[in-house]
């Protein structure tokens, strides 16, 4: 019988983590990393399946808070795929160095250290403060890989890729690495024009807790040379459309079950395939599938007629903000229910924290202006300074939590 241990994480004492949860495996354990803000889970052992595993909750945002089984072989799938493409870009996996500046209670953060475990090579934590400050984050970078000329593999959310991208020391630090793994359906045409003339790696890509991270990935030569998208299935992925366009995914390192606030809950349907709440495009580029990702088939909003996708928008304002020097620190479109529309969008804006009081309403307006030539319904009918907008440290947005904010304030 099956044990759960629950390991608080704190990003300073990652390493001592990991180390208990390697010690608890040999036993067979299932293993959750919690930040200190969440409680931990507890699980009857008769509850559980066979271990050894990762609990990990869901990125999912409808349905109530779950969390994914992760057998350690479904993580050893996933390392080995990935190192099966790198070796396709012509790296060898055991030569690279991994950093990593995100959350180890999150699969992204979780499975860099893993596949340096199965790799057998070396993997750096991130601070997360590291990322906010681009020179600490260089002068940390170079105490530790001044003379190393292994190649350098990192992975990024597009939050933490775009305040380094319109820093100049961080865009300097971000030409390190042979391959950034960053979530395509997250980016915007500025920042890959910004990455592809300053000759960035990057590699858009696509993966969920339930599929063990990365199951499609855009190698950096083809970005280079102009795609978009988030790539090509692994090899042990495939891909097709649900009738509603949602995209889903096949894969033997699918997460076992679900556990929801009902129990453990299957994950697949009869067939092995998983749905996920992404709506997708595919098509074949040569022989091969490609996907890209239109946007949450969860935060689609019909605004007079259009289906618009909010989190896209954020993105592409974003851009076009640091494009115009906006000190602009975060973005968030909610819906707004409308006689007339339907439902309209509405802005929450937050500005860096050195900016002047008095000059927020000024910014604001010049904000507004960079909507003009957006379709209707795409544009906010209002604008709300927001001080306390973030993203939580996922890169993700709690947005019931803003869409209460919203109401409260207005």
């Amino acid at each position: 019988m099956s044990a759960l241990l629950a390991i608080k994480s704190n990003p300073k004492t990652y390493k001592e983590c990991t180390e208990e949860a390697l010690h608890a495996f040999k036993d067979g354990a299932w293993v959750q990393f919690f930040k200190s803000s969440q409680s931990k889970l507890s699980i009857p052992n008769i509850v559980l399946p066979k271990g050894p595993g990762f609990v990990v909750a869901s990125g999912g945002t409808s349905g109530g808070k779950k969390y994914c089984l992760l057998p350690l072989s479904h993580f050893d799938q996933s390392a080995q795929s990935t190192a099966a493409w790198l070796s396709e870009e012509g790296l060898d996996p055991k030569r690279c160095v991994l950093f990593n500046p995100l959350p180890m209670h999150h699969v992204s953060g979780l499975m860099p250290w893993w596949r340096s475990q199965q790799w057998g090579t070396e993997h750096v934590w991130l601070l997360p403060e590291l990322l906010r400050d681009p020179l600490a984050l260089q002068n940390f970078f170079s105490t530790q890989s001044s003379e190393d000329s292994r190649p350098k593999l990192l992975s990024l959310v597009p939050t933490q890729l775009q305040r380094l991208i319109s820093h100049s020391v961080g865009l300097e630090w971000l030409k390190n690495f042979s391959v950034i793994w960053v979530g395509g359906a997250g980016l915007n045409s500025m920042i890959e024009d910004i990455a592809r003339s300053e000759n960035i790696h990057l590699a858009p890509c696509y993966g969920a807790t339930e599929t063990a991270a990365m199951v499609t990935v855009l190698p950096p030569k083809e970005f280079l040379a102009g795609m978009t998208g988030c790539g090509f299935p692994l090899k042990d992925v495939q891909l097709r459309l649900a009738s509603d366009g949602a995209l889903m995914v096949k894969t033997p390192r699918l997460a076992k079950a679900l556990l929801g606030p009902n129990g453990l809950e299957a994950l697949c349907d009869n067939e092995g395939w998983w749905c996920s709440a992404d709506l997708a495009k595919l098509d074949w580029k040569g022989d091969r599938q490609f996907v890209e990702i239109i946007g949450r088939n969860d935060l689609a909003v019909n605004s007079g007629g259009e289906t618009v996708f909010p989190d896209q928008l954020e993105g592409k304002l974003m851009a076009s903000a640091i494009q115009a020097g906006l000190p602009i620190q975060n973005v968030l479109f909610l819906s707004k229910s409308d006689i007339e529309w339907g439902s309209r969008l509405v802005a929450l804006v937050r500005w860096e924290d050195k900016v002047s009081l008095d000059l927020y309403d000024h910014l604001l307006r010049k904000l507004s202006r960079l909507v003009d030539d957006w379709e209707p319904a795409e544009r906010p009918f209002s604008w709300h300074f927001c001080p306390e907008l973030s993203p939580d440290d996922k890169g993700k947005w709690q947005r019931k939590i803003w869409q209460n904010w919203l109401t409260e304030h207005t």
